[in-house]
């Protein structure tokens, strides 16, 4: 590492020979190779950039030149070569981001890590130059082909190419995957300009289809061909081309650092908005990761070095547990289909799609589209699965409003990685979904608590042909069943008696007689907390506080029964795996409201803050959701309400 560790800046880079930044290359990536397999982290995207950073960071002078990257997993030779070579504690506790961070280094100018963001943000940049009079200060988008694939990143490049003297330098890094292969139109261009005989091969199938389109094929053919300079002026999605005014320099070699600087240089010189095509491999110089068909480790844990072998191998996890599931559903219906939104693998889909391949729709990172072509597909008779990180459906909210649920459509959508995720930081808890879906009219919502509840849960979901259904579970492994005792309404009971309570007096519910009590605390449980609200319950029975634990299992609609239920408890208490504004909590405090049951309710879930980057254990303990803090505080409700006088 004799040169890497002499880089404390980019500008250290500019006295390097070029045989010296070769060789820093491959010592880049002994060192993310050796550091990412001790923590874990996203090797693959970052072993494929290291030439091109290098190439950015010697043509461009960050931060005066504002660099930016999309979706930020693929800024760790960023960090490198701007100081920050200590990945010790990479996505762990007081440690380095796994993304780009503006309170590590002034160079990372946004931490956007949701993908086809970052064309908006050159844009708004450029403008803000141009008023500021900064004409000579470039904007650099590196985004990635599977990121292209997002309608974002094409509203953005429609007014990237409007002004002509707005420098902004986009450069393409087209490795020809997102996670997995990158599918649809714009991938299958992208492939078809990687030789120049295979631009010629595209003009000519563009000349014969534009050709065939009635009154306005030629004029566009002929403005196409016109601009013939290898692609001059544009990549057009779906096998169309506009004249957009963006400028074309490519395809470039992406581990070629010469070739790079020579392409970026003329880029940077130009003056306006020009896109640099640049092809690169995903895993690039680490055996293991080439030959990683799914993925090219795109992401991994802890892995051996020399073999890429996991360390060690963790329980059955919630997401293996669906795609089980849903093969098994498949098998029983041929109605049921399963759409992605470029995460195949990453949300379980991959066994369903080898054994109903002609039943799986990957459309790219394009959540939005993913939750109408849903509603189509539901239009048709079919009953579509849309599988998504939970933090991933913030972004389809309005088609999940506006284009299911008010057609009152049988569509499912199954929420990965919902709550608290931790390692991957603020933007990828999944703590919102449960707060947004709220709103929405006749949505129904589940929250399995242990991997028979999700098989059971995920069948109750696809039967509902009438309006839109969720399902939502946790990162990592499921654990231990969690077994019911019996059933209140739709709500199982986890701890406490599921029979019904006689009244003090002899007199009916609602009567003047008091109400018999069943426990002093009823603890509602929202999914994977109910271990936690288990041992709560343990701790508050050594204080002599008893309690009631309850799991709703479909937490919208809030079960009819939950109301009469909270009156024979002094206290109700939610825990939930999302953020408190809007939660569950809040749901159930409106149905106790309109059900006239005034008991007191707290509700713990996650605090409406931008999390830092930890350990899903240490972010719990960090924000209270954990059993000692909750039973710390319903132990102290209950005894003020033990202080209280009592009515004469």
């Amino acid at each position: 590492m004799a040169l890497l560790t002499r880089i404390r800046g980019p500008r250290d880079l500019d006295r390097l020979t070029p045989a010296q930044l070769a060789e820093l290359a491959e010592e880049i990536r002994g060192f993310l190779v050796d550091a990412v397999s001790r923590t874990g982290g996203h090797l693959g995207p970052n072993l494929g950039v290291v030439e091109l950073t290098i190439a950015l960071h010697r043509v461009f002078d960050s931060p005066r030149d504002r660099i930016l990257f999309d979706t930020g997993h693929q800024s760790y030779v960023h960090k490198l070569l701007t100081g920050r070579q200590d990945f010790s504690r990479l996505r762990a506790k007081g440690g380095l981001s796994g993304y780009p961070s503006r309170a590590e280094s002034e160079h990372d100018v946004i931490e956007n890590s949701h993908a086809s963001t970052v064309l908006g943000y050159a844009d708004g940049l450029a403008k803000a130059n141009q008023l500021a009079g900064h004409r000579d200060r470039p904007v650099v988008a590196v985004i990635g082909d599977g990121a292209l694939t997002g309608g974002m990143a094409w509203e953005a490049l429609n007014n990237i190419a409007d002004a002509e003297d707005r420098p902004v330098v986009i450069v393409v890094n087209d490795n020809e995957r997102s996670y997995s292969p990158t599918i649809g139109g714009l991938a299958n261009h992208l492939a078809t300009l990687r030789t120049t005989r295979g631009y010629e091969r595209f003009l000519s199938w563009g000349k014969d289809a534009l050709q065939r389109t009635p009154v306005v094929g030629q004029p566009i053919f002929e403005t196409l061909h016109g601009a013939k300079k290898g692609l001059k002026d544009f990549i057009a999605p779906q096998g169309m081309f506009e004249d957009l005014g963006l400028k074309y320099i490519g395809p470039i070699d992406g581990h070629d650092i010469g070739a790079l600087e020579s392409a970026l240089k003329r880029a940077r010189n130009f003056g306006g908005p020009v896109i640099v095509h640049c092809l690169t491999q995903k895993g690039r110089g680490y055996r293991p990761a080439e030959q990683h068909d799914e993925d090219r480790f795109h992401a991994v844990n802890v892995i051996h070095p020399d073999t890429g072998l996991p360390v060690k191998t963790a329980g059955k996890d919630w997401t293996s547990v669906f795609g089980e599931e849903m093969v098994a559903l498949g098998r029983e219906r041929r109605d049921v289909v399963a759409i992605t939104a470029a995460m195949l693998h990453p949300v379980g889909l991959a066994p369903f799609a080898r054994e109903f391949p002609e039943r799986v729709y990957d459309v790219g990172i394009a959540e939005q589209h993913a939750a109408v072509s849903a509603a189509g597909l539901a239009t048709g008779g079919l009953h579509p699965v849309v599988a998504v990180y939970a933090t991933f459906l913030n972004r389809a909210f309005d088609q999940v409003l506006m284009d299911v649920a008010l057609h009152r459509l049988g569509v499912t959508f199954v929420l990965d990685r919902a709550g608290v995720t931790g390692t991957d930081g603020a933007s990828h808890n999944g703590m919102w979904d449960m707060s947004i879906l709220q709103v929405v009219p006749g949505l129904r919502l589940a929250a399995p608590r242990d991997a028979d509840q999700l098989r059971a849960q995920l069948r109750e979901a696809v039967d509902v042909d009438d309006a839109p259904t969720v399902v939502r579970y946790s990162k990592g492994t499921v654990g231990a069943p969690v077994p019911s005792l019996g059933r209140i309404g739709g709500m199982d009971v986890l701890r406490g008696s599921a029979e019904p309570v006689a009244d003090a007096a002899g007199a009916a519910f609602g009567g003047d007689a008091p109400r018999a009590r069943r426990a002093d605390v009823l603890l509602v449980s929202v999914g994977a907390m109910a271990a936690t609200c288990l041992e709560t319950a343990d701790l508050l029975a050594a204080q002599g506080i008893t309690a009631t634990v309850v799991d709703p299992r479909w937490v919208k609609p809030v079960d009819p029964a939950l109301p009469a239920l909270a009156a024979e408890h002094r206290v109700v208490v939610t825990v939930e795996d999302n953020g408190r504004a809007g939660g569950v909590g809040s749901a159930v405090a409106q149905a106790l409201r309109d059900a006239d049951v005034d008991v007191p309710l707290r509700d713990f879930g996650i605090p409406q803050e931008f999390l830092d980057h930890a350990s899903r254990d240490q972010i719990l303990a960090e924000i209270g959701l954990n059993a000692p803090d909750i039973a710390r505080q319903v132990t102290a409700l209950v005894a003020r309400l033990d202080a209280e006088p009592v009515d004469a």
